[in-house]
Parts: structure tokens; C-alpha cells; sequence
């Protein structure tokens, strides 16, 4: 089955070869020979009632040094695509909003876009965690200082990260002592006018943030643990962390069981789950990575089992 694939991203002109996700779906989408078109967020557009973008055709290498050539940007509208990867990173933005509003409106048209637009809107990825209670840890999301005051009382170790934020940026670990909680709250509230969220801290992160990749609901088999620094709280690649991919334990399993419903339901075809120790911390649903570690590590390819889900939903539909 032949497609026309879309995809939303940032400039492809400045990507990491060695680590991309993106690359790595571009690559499995080429060796099915579908057609892709590459778009970055600031070339769509609405035009007389339509959703359109300046898009290009674009073709991908396995060479670092020439990994991508792109032809000439035309205009067509976005319901001529097939399916659109929706991977712009965040932040989750008004441009962000726009976006998928625009997606949308090709996706009304028969357009599959992948992640659903509706759920990209519905579920802040540090949020969409707190609706599975069974799997995660003690927290509260406020703005309120004496709530989050309180909550440390009890807790004593206590992580705090705005709702918004990505590859570990702005979060902050305030211990027993609590040295510094003050002017943390005040600065990711904004004094009381921004809400994040307040989590118990878990020791099991000296020994990684892991990160599970499903697809249509279905775990790939290993997860790619993030080792923080010596002296860091935070995993993320991103922030120094080192990833070391390991076979999914049992309860991580478990975790994927209780969340794995929902995702098929909500149109959440790729997704990234962040687990610490036994509980669930964020579900990503933007633009997840970690794709090339775990197929370097374990001779995996997990795009092209991205595209053979896509397939399969477009045969369905």
C-alpha cells in the first residue's frame, strides 16, 4: 500500500543524525516507498477555508553527512496527505494550539494524524499520568503555596517541576531541610498565578528514568533507562543523563497494561511512558524519543514498526 506521509517537525537542518526519532520514522516510511513531504509548523496555514501548508518532498540517507535532500516547498492542502506525524516539540504553546487546530481540519477530511489532534490538546503529558492514580506516585498539582507547603511537610523529599517544561528544565529537588522552598515555589508559580505539580521524591532515579515506547498500545520490549549525572536528580538525556536500555521488569509491564486501553481509544498511536522505579511519572504524547538508542542497542526497528501500525490503521479505515 503506497501513501503520502506528512510530517510536522522542527528544521531537519538541524537534528541529531546519531539520536533523531523523527529520522528514524522518515527512514521506514522512504523503505516502504511511501511519499514524504516534510513541513515545519511555521508552513501551515488556512486559505479560504482550508488547512494548507508550503511542504516539500523530501527524501532521507543513512549518511551523517547528507542524510536528507529536499526539493522545492509548494502549496497543497493538507487533506491531500494521507497521514501527518505530528512531531513538533514543545513547548505546548498558543503556536502549538494553532497547529493542531489547523491538523484537524484535514483530519475531518480523512487525513490520519498521527497523534490524534484532539488528544494532543486534551493531555498535558505530565497530567494524562495522574489519570492512572493506581501507578503513580504521591503528588498534588496546585498553585496554592500552603498546599505545596503542606505537601512537602508531609513528604519531607520533595520534587517540583512546572506542567509545561521538557528534557528536565525547571525542576527542582527540595529535601527535609527545606532550603530554598520559598522562592522555588514562588518562582515556578509565578507567585500563586501558575500551576505545577509537587511529587514525592523517588531514590530509584539514581538508577534511571526509564523511558517505554508503545505503539497503538503495545510496549516494545525494552525501555532505555536514563542515568542522571553524579549529583543531578534529573535523567533526561538532555540534561547529562546516560541511557542504558533494559528489558521491560513486570511491573513496568503492568503499568503499560493499565494505560495501554486508553491510548488505543484516545487515537494515541506513539507514545512514551516515563517510569521511575514502580510508578509512572509522564506519558509523552508530542513528540516522544529514544527511538535510536533502543534500535542501536537491541538490533530493533522501531519505526518501521510505527509505519506497519499506520498501515494497518489505513487498511482498516
Amino acid at each position: 500500500m503506497s501513501l503520502k506521509i506528512g510530517i510536522v517537525m522542527d528544521p531537519i537542518d538541524g537534528i541529531n543524525y546519531k539520536k533523531d526519532s523523527s529520522l528514524a520514522m522518515l527512514w521506514a516510511a522512504q523503505q516502504k516507498g511511501w511519499e514524504i513531504w516534510y513541513m515545519e509548523q511555521k508552513h501551515l496555514f488556512l486559505s479560504d477555508g482550508k488547512a494548507r501548508a508550503k511542504m516539500a518532498p523530501l527524501s532521507v540517507a543513512m549518511d551523517p553527512e547528507a542524510f536528507f535532500t529536499r526539493g522545492e516547498y509548494q502549496i497543497e492542502d493538507l487533506s491531500s496527505l494521507d497521514v501527518i506525524l505530528m512531531r513538533k516539540d514543545p513547548p505546548f504553546d498558543n503556536e502549538f494550539l494553532y497547529s493542531t487546530q489547523l491538523l484537524a481540519m484535514a483530519e475531518t477530511e480523512g487525513t490520519m494524524i498521527v497523534n490524534r489532534t484532539q488528544s494532543l490538546r486534551d493531555f498535558n503529558e505530565k497530567l494524562f499520568a495522574t489519570h492512572f492514580p493506581q501507578c503513580c506516585p504521591p503528588l498534588i498539582v496546585t498553585q496554592d503555596e500552603a498546599l505545596l507547603r503542606a505537601f512537602h511537610a508531609e513528604h519531607k523529599d520533595v520534587i517540583f517541576k512546572p506542567l509545561d517544561g521538557m528534557g528536565g528544565a525547571s525542576i527542582f529537588r527540595i529535601k527535609e531541610d527545606g532550603v530554598n522552598l520559598g522562592v522555588i515555589i514562588e518562582t515556578l508559580t509565578e507567585h500563586g498565578q501558575q500551576t505545577i505539580m509537587a511529587q514525592k521524591y523517588l531514590p530509584e532515579i539514581v538508577n534511571g528514568d526509564k523511558r517505554i515506547l508503545m505503539i497503538d498500545g503495545e510496549a516494545v520490549p525494552y525501555a532505555l533507562a536514563r542515568v542522571p549525572m553524579a549529583g543531578e536528580t534529573r535523567g533526561n538525556l538532555a540534561a547529562g543523563g546516560r541511557g542504558e536500555g533494559r528489558e521491560l521488569t513486570d511491573r513496568d509491564r503492568w503499568i503499560c497494561e493499565q494505560v495501554s486501553a486508553t491510548l488505543k481509544e484516545k487515537g494515541l498511536l506513539f507514545v512514551g511512558l516515563d517510569v521511575i522505579g514502580d510508578y509512572l511519572t509522564e506519558i509523552n504524547v508530542t513528540s516522544p524519543t529514544c527511538i535510536r538508542e533502543l534500535d542501536n542497542q537491541f538490533g530493533l526497528d522501531i519505526g518501521m514498526q510505527l509505519m506497519n501500525a499506520i498501515e494497518e490503521k489505513r487498511n482498516i479505515t
